[in-house]
């Protein structure tokens, strides 16, 4: 599990591409502290496993289901991400559960910037928008954020300069794509209220 607070801005050092999957080769000074085989790590969002370790650098192959569901397929050398190791066991949740686990690819749709902040509009996926509400949760490119406007096929966030700086929302433009993560918790609602509707979940 992870919280959306971003520990670094890795970089793609080299890209292979499978049959059927890719390999990334990553930097990521920070993250690679103590990593050793079989380790998560959060890149733009999407947990991805230690295949190898040496030095500020780590491995990772992903598989054609997360190429399909992310955007992590157009990712290419010199290409910047967000990393984040899982959070520790009795550490604070400093933003909100997140797992790693990418419901669809949304668009930087505009950005207006302010004069302490910025507002970047995303276009949010068919199917999401029930899951998304003003002032609640969502995880952009493995950031955990918080939901300015909710419209039926977009939605909003404001952007201090800490997270412009920090992350690849500050380089991203019109037309980039990203990875968008609802909250898990309208989504488990949601399952438990439909079961209960229907009376599946009396029948269990």
């Amino acid at each position: 599990m992870f919280t959306g607070i971003v520990e670094e801005l890795g970089e793609i050092t080299a890209v292979e591409t499978l049959d059927d999957a890719c390999r990334f080769r990553l930097r990521g000074p920070v993250v690679t502290e103590g990593a050793k085989h079989g380790d998560s790590i959060a890149v733009n969002g999407v947990c991805l496993t230690v295949v190898e370790h040496e030095g500020d650098e780590f491995t990772a192959d992903v598989m054609a289901e997360t190429l399909k569901r992310s955007s992590l397929g157009v990712l290419a050398v010199g290409s910047r991400v967000n990393l984040e190791r899982p959070t520790a066991v009795g550490s604070r949740l400093g933003g909100h559960i997140v797992q790693g686990h990418v419901d669809g690819t949304g668009e930087i749709l505009g950005r207006e910037p302010s004069e302490n902040w910025e507002i970047v509009k995303i276009s949010l996926p068919a199917g999401l928008s029930r899951y998304v509400v003003e002032k609640g949760s969502i995880t952009v490119d493995g950031i955990s954020l918080t939901v300015v406007d909710a419209g039926s096929d977009f939605f909003t966030v404001s952007l201090i300069p800490t997270t412009l700086a920090l992350t690849t929302l500050g380089i991203k433009q019109p037309g980039d794509p990203v990875n968008v993560e609802v909250d898990v918790i309208a989504k488990y609602v949601e399952r438990m209220l439909g079961d209960r509707l229907t009376g599946e979940g009396a029948a269990r």
